[in-house]
């Protein structure tokens, strides 16, 4: 079957995510991508660009595959001509209503934050299936459409919820982990002192202060181990980034975007602790990473975390509030040659390509 997978803002896990199912899918899938940057106007302008190149090929799929940041019902709606007859699929990586804003947000101080959500609701509505790639995801999306709706002055047409809802599932997010395996050190054996990393975004809504400040414990209590801070950093960043490598001194081993793709999977090799204290996370992707190369992670027990370790592990590896971290952070260290006898990487491995292609190609194949 052919696909057209239509990505406005192709760069990160959503260009990762595409190529990936591109490249292990039974099905022919072909991308229609714009640049990832400018992530407003791609959701305003982005459908009206792809439908203008759509509208130039002579492509002619079985299936659209859109993912949230397109505008589908435009979209539909300038190519009619050619796809009035075609199903209609949207793969939701993360949605603008329960997407924390920033709070220097200009959108959030005027009130004019809201379309970008109702853009994801019509898209959803438009489409004939609607994937998450989490269980947490498509409940809290579904549960905030009511909050959204009930903003406008009347007609808000909450029995459309119901029809979302019907036609919603879950996919989850493929990673390419495999590749990791050709940086897998000849020898296991870890030796030095604990290695804590930090692999996510440098932004707000990952909770880089809570991290820092169990790390600062750590230290103020004489603890030896050292820290890699990875993920991708912009030039507007938190400023707690900047104040805790100066703060941690001489256990900071990494500070900054790994090089490439080898250095980065070398870091996570050697890794020995990753404790997460996001506050918004649709899947966790980086966690999984992590955990496939033998990292053992300290989860909190919100968002999707809890879907991504097996029930009968939470006790081992959920804390419960900030103190709870920092006493399993120090249990951990002290008892390192243990800690590093723990791996999830079979539980992570459920999440690679060559494991969750058939599932997605089901899915597709059910629709087309």
């Amino acid at each position: 079957m052919k696909i057209l997978l239509l990505e406005p803002y192709f760069t990160g896990s959503h260009a990762a995510w595409a190529n990936g199912l591109a490249e292990h899918s039974q099905h022919t899938i072909k991308i229609l991508s714009l640049p990832g940057r400018f992530w407003k106007w791609r959701m305003h302008g982005g459908a009206v660009t792809l439908a203008r190149q759509f509208m130039a090929t002579d492509f002619t799929p079985a299936l659209l595959l859109a993912t949230d940041m397109l505008d589908l019902a435009t979209f539909l709606a300038l190519t009619r001509a050619k796809t009035a007859h075609l199903p209609t699929a949207i793969y939701f990586h993360e949605n603008q209503l329960t997407y924390p804003w920033s709070p220097t947000d200009r959108d959030v101080a005027r009130n004019r934050d809201k379309h970008y959500g109702f853009i994801n609701f019509t898209s959803a509505l438009a489409a004939d299936a609607v994937f998450f790639n989490s269980g947490y995801h498509r409940q809290s999306f579904l549960d905030e459409l009511p909050r959204l709706l009930k903003n406008f002055p009347d007609f808000n047409e909450l029995a459309a919820i119901q029809h979302i809802e019907a036609k919603s599932s879950v996919l989850p997010l493929g990673l390419n982990l495999r590749r990791f395996d050709a940086h897998r050190p000849d020898s296991l054996q870890k030796t030095g002192p604990p290695l804590v990393v930090w692999n996510h975004r440098w932004e707000y809504d990952k909770n880089p202060a809570d991290f820092f400040a169990a790390l600062l414990a750590l230290a103020g209590q004489g603890l030896e181990f050292n820290v890699a801070v990875l993920g991708e950093n912009f030039k507007r960043r938190p400023k707690i980034f900047e104040q805790a490598r100066r703060q941690l001194g001489q256990r900071v081993v990494q500070f900054g975007y790994a090089a490439d793709f080898a250095a980065y999977a070398g870091w996570l090799w050697q890794a020995d602790l990753l404790p997460v204290t996001s506050y918004q996370d649709f899947f966790g992707a980086s966690v999984m990473q992590a955990c496939y190369c033998g990292c053992l992670p300290l989860l909190p027990p919100r968002l999707a975390y809890p879907e991504l370790i097996p029930a009968e592990l939470h006790p081992r590896y959920f804390y419960t509030d900030t103190d709870d971290l920092v006493g399993r952070l120090a249990a951990a260290i002290t008892n390192i040659a243990q800690t590093r006898q723990h791996s999830l990487r079979p539980i992570a491995a459920q999440f690679d390509w060559q494991a969750l292609a058939p599932r997605y190609d089901a899915a597709f194949a059910a629709l087309g």
